[in-house]
């Protein structure tokens, strides 16, 4: 595969890994179980249960995981075509992914400040009527 087509994948491929990490990490469809894997983390007598359990809590953490099974899934390499590949194209796989979800967590507070700003300003304007 060309190194064009590499980066491509690259690009195309943390998609999916930033989605499926910041879902089960962030997301109301998943707050039960995130819940409940956050205070076994913080529970649980033996440190690989504590450990087990937190990677379901950070996004970052849990983006490794998924990245493992895309590779599987993909046989995706990056620069080279034996087990180095696989290993560059992991680590570069979750910093692509946890780049997006840094972007999506940046867009998403913009979001809300307006929202919130937006709210403030109609209080606003609705006084005023009312007063008038």
């Amino acid at each position: 595969m060309s190194l064009g087509a590499q980066i491509v994948w690259l690009l195309v491929l943390a998609l999916p890994i930033a989605s499926i990490a910041w879902t089960i990490t962030h997301e109301e469809v998943f707050r039960e179980p995130r819940e409940f894997c956050q205070q076994k983390s913080q529970s649980c007598r033996r440190l690989l249960e504590r450990k087990f359990f937190y990677v379901f809590t950070c996004e970052y953490c849990l983006s490794h995981y998924v990245t493992i099974f895309f590779l599987i899934v993909t046989r995706y390499r990056l620069l080279f075509d034996d087990w180095r590949g696989y290993l560059i194209g992991g680590f570069a796989l979750v910093w692509v992914a946890n780049i997006y979800m840094a972007l999506f967590a940046h867009i998403r507070l913009d979001v809300k400040k307006e929202r919130t700003e937006i709210k403030r300003v109609e209080k606003k304007l609705e006084k005023e009527e009312l007063a008038a």
